[in-house]
């Protein structure tokens, strides 16, 4: 009888090492996730800013 509880309570135990260790996981997926995010946004709002305004300058005029 003693080495059933113990093998239920070890299985119990890796179940909740296998929950631990994909809480952990998604915890992980999710910060590397907004990582993506936020360098997205930043390298857009560079791309914004860089940007001409109107077209003042666009058109070359080139006479042969």
């Amino acid at each position: 009888m003693s080495q059933s509880v113990g093998a239920a309570s070890s299985a119990q135990g890796f179940e909740v090492l296998g929950a631990v260790m994909a809480k952990k996981q998604q915890n992980q997926e999710a910060k590397m996730a907004m990582m993506l995010l936020q360098g997205a946004v930043q390298s857009t709002a560079q791309m914004q800013s860089s940007a001409p305004v109107g077209n003042l300058g666009q058109n070359i005029n080139i006479m042969v």
